[in-house]
């Protein structure tokens, strides 16, 4: 397989850090896997679209990236629709495909950044909807040997932003395609206010929702090809329910989304925008001035930049709160 060699990583991942890979290369199909491993110098690294990574300067041993291609529907039954994805495939583009195609459940997610093979890693959500929501399966490729493996929905083990792929099994896998179930009985989900003002007086259809959806990230969130950032950097922390209801005693503004299992979720912007940061810049780095969840690179960042930001946001929060935030991305 060709490699190269210190290659320059800035442009091939969302928050736009300079950093450079010792080597990279390009995964076009699957059965080239094996060869890469053959000549990779470790650790060896997955790359998708790059929106949920901070890269450091120097990134040493070899970075895959994985370009695979291709979608199609596989089959239907009385329920639901079962349609595959390439982990290359552009997730936002594949949604929109799925839309076109008339089969609804994923419009919830539009416009998220990032790959389709990135998004069972991060189990995403949007707007009341979660991946594992509308997930059958996935192929995956052993990093160790290129070996096929198929997991479940349970071998998964889908959580808040979270799976198996990023605990036990994290740098073990290569996912190489992921299959979906698509709802024939759809029903919107419009647990937001942003959706159901903006979808008032409109007929709720998959793709208004989608362009509701659309609409309120726009409005929210930067456009990484405008100023470099990796989305939502923090996790919305999720609290006991005592924790929670002393919070709102001091702080009676203070959202808070009661969870099945008795805990709460607290909105991580919110407490970052009471603790005096959005807006806020600290070096090259900063808290974006419309959506204080969202760390953005105003040019020239590194990783060490983006470490001293997050590190003061959490001391602050913590301080005020006592509430511990946890970052989103993951850190190379």
């Amino acid at each position: 397989m060709p490699v190269l060699s210190d290659v320059n990583l800035q442009p091939l991942h969302t928050l736009g850090l300079q950093s450079r890979a010792e080597r990279l290369y390009h995964l076009e199909h699957a059965d080239q896997l094996a060869d890469i491993l053959a000549s990779a110098v470790t650790p060896l690294r997955v790359l998708g679209g790059g929106s949920n990574l901070v890269p450091a300067e120097r990134v040493a041993g070899s970075v895959i990236r994985v370009e695979l291609a291709g979608r199609a529907l596989l089959g239907e039954d009385e329920h639901a629709w079962y349609v595959a994805a390439a982990a290359g495939e552009n997730w936002h583009d594949f949604v929109q495909w799925t839309l076109a195609q008339g089969w609804p459940g994923l419009e919830n997610l539009s416009l998220i950044p990032g790959t389709v093979g990135a998004a069972p890693i991060q189990n995403i959500g949007a707007y009341g909807v979660e991946l594992k929501d509308r997930f059958h399966a996935l192929h995956a490729l052993s990093l160790d040997d290129a070996q096929p493996c198929f997991f479940t929905a349970e071998q998964c083990m889908f959580s808040y932003r979270d799976s198996v792929f990023k605990q036990a099994e994290a740098g073990r896998w290569l996912i190489t395609e992921v299959l979906f179930r698509l709802p024939k009985q759809w029903a919107p989900v419009l647990d937001y206010g942003d959706l159901r003002q903006r979808l008032d007086g409109q007929a709720i259809t998959p793709q208004a929702v989608a362009d509701a959806v659309i609409a309120t990230r726009q409005s929210k969130l930067p456009d990484p090809a405008v100023i470099g950032n990796a989305g939502s950097f923090f996790h919305n922390p999720i609290v006991d329910a005592a924790t929670a209801a002393a919070l709102r005693a001091h702080h009676p503004a203070m959202p808070a989304y009661p969870q099945a299992d008795g805990r709460c979720k607290l909105a991580a912007g919110w407490l970052i925008e009471q603790a005096g940061w959005k807006g806020k810049r600290l070096g090259p780095v900063g808290m974006y001035d419309k959506q204080a969840l969202v760390l953005v690179n105003h040019g020239d960042a590194r990783a060490a930049d983006v470490r001293t930001l997050m590190q003061a946001v959490q001391a602050d929060v913590q301080q005020r709160f006592g509430v511990q935030l946890t970052p989103e991305p993951i850190w190379w």
